[in-house]
């Protein structure tokens, strides 16, 4: 059985804005035989990045 994952968002400051999308393991790269928090790790990082490019969000950090 294909194993899928399916990210979603809204904004309730921005009304209107959000997205729902669905992803197997295999598109998204992330190896199946990863323990359970290995795996939650690597959604996380995975589910940011979409967000940023769905959003097209572009930031900087400066520390001086």
């Amino acid at each position: 059985m294909v194993k899928t994952i399916t990210f979603s968002f809204t904004s309730h400051v921005f009304e209107g804005t959000g997205a729902t999308e669905t992803f197997t393991f295999e598109e998204l790269k992330i190896d199946e035989k990863l323990n359970e928090r290995e795996l939650a790790l690597e959604v996380h990082r995975i589910f940011e990045a979409w967000v940023w490019r769905k959003l097209n969000i572009s930031y900087s950090i400066i520390t001086e």
